[in-house]
């Protein structure tokens, strides 16, 4: 009898141990975030610079000023529950319900094109919030292309950032809500399966493109998503490829004003920071702030703006020699600077 027990323990534990190896590689729907690449907004991506001031007189600068990512495992991956236990236990990740970031009825694609969308967005109202903060206001406004559906009708033919000059004939007059909507309703008298001309500035230099349409609910489409974009007295042109999201708004922001301003931000010294910004300076929160400031840390930064309303969560996992400064405004950033270059404490977390 004893020895039947033990048989009967020992196969037990042996479907036990299967049964939980077993359910350490189902899927779970989680994703994954990590720490990503860290880009000094003041420097260059590849020889090209991420911002480009011309028509003004820029100054030369010191320092850095580092806008943070984050790295999100692709809408495929298809995580399983240890690595979702792995990852808990890892403070250099975090692992999120992956309809926060991928939500349902949502493609990666589609996703991609929303992100570019906000960074796209949050650069024009980063280049118009650091020109009010030096009292320079916008002349004017344009419609420009945001972004271009791949595969779609308008692909390889208009590109984000043309300027949208006229369509069909019918001059684009203005910017804002008139502008966009004068464009949309010229696309949509086509006959859909028509051609549609645009007339468009890309690189200062005038381009005529024909682009076929397709059905969109009995209405003409291209594939391309436009929007309304400031005019200032000189250009300011902010490039860089393959980051999407609207967290990186105060940082250029700040990048702009430190290139036109004679003595700089920084006092010489990496600094990092997050955070969305409106057209009225206003700092607004952002996502992954614990996976940013572990990044920005390894990028060598010693400060970090934070928006104060993610201050909270960035000091649970506060990186060692990273001090954390609140922000809620563009002002109070540069006053943070000015701060820091003077040997002061600014408003910490």
């Amino acid at each position: 009898m004893p020895r039947r027990r033990t048989v009967t323990l020992a196969v037990s534990g042996t479907l036990l141990a299967g049964f939980v190896a077993g359910a350490l590689f189902q899927s779970v729907p989680y994703a994954e975030l990590s720490p990503g690449p860290t880009y000094d907004v003041l420097g260059s991506q590849n020889g090209t610079p991420l911002i480009t001031i011309t028509g003004k007189q820029t100054y030369p600068t010191n320092g850095q000023l580092r806008m943070v990512t984050v790295g999100v495992s692709d809408e495929s991956f298809r995580m399983s529950l240890g690595q979702a236990m792995v990852g808990w236990l890892n403070d250099k990740e975090a692992i999120v319900p992956k309809d926060t970031i991928y939500p349902p009825g949502q493609t990666e694609q589609q996703s991609e094109q929303e992100n570019t969308q906000e960074m796209t967005d949050s650069q024009d109202a980063a280049i118009t919030a650091a020109l009010a903060q030096l009292g320079i206001k916008p002349t004017g406004s344009e419609v420009i292309v945001a972004s271009v559906t791949p595969g779609g009708p308008a692909a390889n033919k208009l590109q984000p950032g043309d300027v949208i000059d006229a369509v069909d004939g019918t001059p684009v007059t203005t910017g804002g809500d008139a502008g966009m909507t004068s464009v949309t309703d010229t696309i949509q008298q086509v006959k859909p399966g028509g051609e549609v001309t645009f007339e468009v500035t890309r690189d200062q230099q005038k381009k005529t493109v024909t682009t076929p349409t397709v059905d969109n609910g009995g209405k003409a489409q291209v594939g391309i998503s436009i929007e309304s974009e400031n005019v200032f007295p000189f250009t300011v042109d902010i490039q860089l490829n393959n980051v999407g999201g609207p967290s990186a708004g105060m940082m250029f922001a700040l990048g702009v004003i430190d290139k036109l301003t004679p003595d700089g931000l920084t006092g010489g010294n990496v600094i990092a920071g997050t955070g969305t910004i409106d057209a009225k300076g206003n700092v607004g929160a952002i996502g992954g702030i614990q996976m940013k400031t572990i990044g920005a840390r390894e990028a060598g930064a010693t400060v970090f703006l934070a928006p104060a309303a993610n201050c909270a969560e960035a000091k649970a996992n506060q990186p060692s020699g990273l001090e954390l400064v609140k922000v809620n405004t563009l002002g109070d950033a540069i006053n943070a600077l000015n701060d820091l270059k003077e040997g002061k404490t600014p408003p910490l977390c």
